[in-house]
């Protein structure tokens, strides 16, 4: 295991894992709006909002509990994490988590590709490549590159996602206004939407494990979770009241971020957010893969050996990144998330959420043993 550093700032021990999970989530179908499009649009546009919301109150829950139990068992990589939740049956939630790590980097590099196409003309590899190299560069600098880039990362999205909106507020504001005010109440589905998001979206709150190592006490770790789930959600409930201006058609755009743009008309700003959208993509892929080297170097450092140097996690990166990106051009990004995410929802809910919400917050409230008096 990872040894924590205790005397975090206020943004490192509160702010900085909401932002990182936020990282985690909002890859490639939310930063462009496919996952919106697909799980929540279905619902109608209140459907769609309540949802989220219901997203929302999911992963701060989830979140809570994960990172209050990380801090209490001393557990800040995935591996060791589940090894105290689970026992012998950690090896499980690994073999899920590489599913789930080939499943988003495929749709990262798919979406990063189709980015680069619509925004310059380039061959859909070329796109893919670009995010490879960006990804293996930061991992390959360490725990501090990763946490520097959460939090820069972080403020770029949130400032051009709340540009996002006051545009669409100003070029079709009247739309907006006018769907939600004949939208009907939410449909049925919302709820399964909603839980269907949240599942397979909160593994983030277990890849993002090495930035607790900051947190002071398990009440810290508890309050960050609570704030990561408002943190994560934010840009998503933005970008979905946009999208409201022009449903029901954009809920069938591949990109719905670009048919957007198109309708905003504004010069220079369809190509700011599409390089958002890739600062978003990478900071995704970065933390998939960080969480792996970490898994690693933790594994490494348990059995008395170095911590694996920039050369190791760089060729990590590059073993598992190669693998997606071949995943990326077979299936294509719309296949990926919608079958492939609701796979994982199922999965999740399985081999982590229903153990934490049992095992976990049975130990999490347990009393901790006395310590042995030695004579």
């Amino acid at each position: 295991m990872r040894a924590a550093e205790p005397g975090g700032s206020w943004f490192q021990r509160f702010l900085l894992p909401g932002f990182a999970m936020k990282a985690v989530i909002i890859g490639g179908g939310y930063a462009t709006g496919r996952e919106l499009a697909e799980y929540f649009l279905p619902a109608g546009p209140w459907g769609g909002l309540a949802g989220m919301v219901l997203a929302m109150l999911i992963w701060s829950l989830v979140a809570a509990i994960t990172f209050a139990l990380a801090h209490r068992f001393g557990t800040y990589d995935y591996r060791s994490f589940f090894q105290r939740l689970l026992g012998p049956g950690w090896i499980v939630f690994e073999i899920a988590f590489l599913i789930f790590t080939v499943l988003i980097l495929a749709v990262f590099s798919a979406a990063a590709g189709a980015i680069g196409t619509a925004t310059f003309g380039w061959p859909e590899f070329a796109g893919s490549a670009v995010l490879a190299l960006a990804i293996l560069l930061t991992t390959a600098l360490g725990a501090t590159a990763v946490e520097q880039l959460f939090k820069y990362a972080s403020i770029i999205i949130y400032v051009v996602y709340a540009l996002f909106l006051a545009i669409a507020l100003a070029r079709f504001g009247g739309l907006i206004g006018s769907n939600f005010a004949a939208s009907p109440p939410p449909e049925p589905g919302w709820v399964a939407g909603g839980m269907t998001y949240a599942a397979y979206n909160i593994v983030g709150a277990v890849v993002i494990l090495p930035v607790l190592r900051h947190q002071r006490s398990t009440r810290d770790a508890a309050i960050a979770g609570i704030i990561a789930g408002p943190l994560a959600m934010l840009p998503a409930i933005l970008f979905l009241v946009a999208m409201i201006g022009f449903y029901p058609a954009v809920a069938d755009a591949t990109l719905p971020s670009d048919f957007l743009l198109r309708q905003m008309a504004v010069p220079g700003f369809a190509l700011l957010f599409q390089l958002m959208i890739f600062v978003a993509l990478l900071e995704s892929g970065v933390g998939a893969v960080h969480a792996i080297n970490e898994r690693i170097a933790a594994a490494m450092t348990a059995r008395g050996k170095a911590v694996p140097g920039a050369g190791v996690r760089a060729l990590t990166g590059a073993v598992i990144l190669a693998g997606c990106m071949v995943v990326a051009v077979r299936i294509g990004l719309i296949t990926l998330i919608a079958s492939g995410y609701r796979f994982l929802a199922v999965l999740f809910l399985i081999v982590y959420i229903a153990p934490l919400l049992t095992i976990g917050v049975y130990r999490l409230f347990r009393p901790l043993p006395a310590p042995e008096i030695s004579s």
